[in-house]
């Protein structure tokens, strides 16, 4: 008779290494992304002696990057926003690291408070704004790195790419 409680392990499954992969020195999955963003998160000793605020424009500052990959700061004072815009090839983490950030799509608005994580994939269209009275930090992970960042007018009309605009 087979049941789901038909299978037992005895003993520590992790000292059976060929059941173990051996550790990545570089992210390779969505998973191991979203964990790369967390663990900076975490680390607030790497990033924040870093975050200047820029009143006339979003500041930013690329952090790491790796093979196929680049981890970006952003600073946002109230009232600045990214724009309408998608990441190109490109696919991403978001994860807000102090403050509250708004990101607006087609489909609506979410409110993003430290912590928060969004994965998008290539030709996702959002625009994120600090739309609160304090100012906000994030950290953004691309894969491959950010080499397009085409802007919108709307979530329904064609891109059209703003030169130099590579971070948000």
């Amino acid at each position: 008779m087979n049941s789901d409680n038909d299978l037992q392990i005895a003993g520590d499954i992790l000292e059976v290494p060929h059941l173990l992969q051996p550790p990545r020195e570089h992210p390779a999955t969505v998973a191991e992304f979203v964990g790369l963003a967390r663990s900076i998160a975490a680390d607030r000793a790497q990033w924040a002696p870093l975050v200047r605020y820029d009143a006339t424009t979003r500041w930013c500052h690329r952090l790491r990057t790796g093979p196929g990959y680049e981890v970006w700061l952003l600073s946002w004072v109230p009232g600045q926003g990214s724009g309408l815009h998608d990441h190109g090839p490109s696919s991403g983490v978001l994860t807000v690291l102090e403050g509250t950030l708004t990101e607006r799509t087609e489909r609506g608005t979410r409110a993003l408070a430290a912590g928060s994580q969004r994965v998008f994939a290539p030709g996702y269209v959002h625009e994120v704004v600090n739309d609160a009275l304090e100012p906000a930090v994030s950290l953004h992970v691309y894969h491959p790195g950010l080499t397009r960042m085409p802007m919108h007018t709307s979530p329904h009309c064609e891109a059209r790419t703003e030169p130099g605009a590579v971070t948000a």
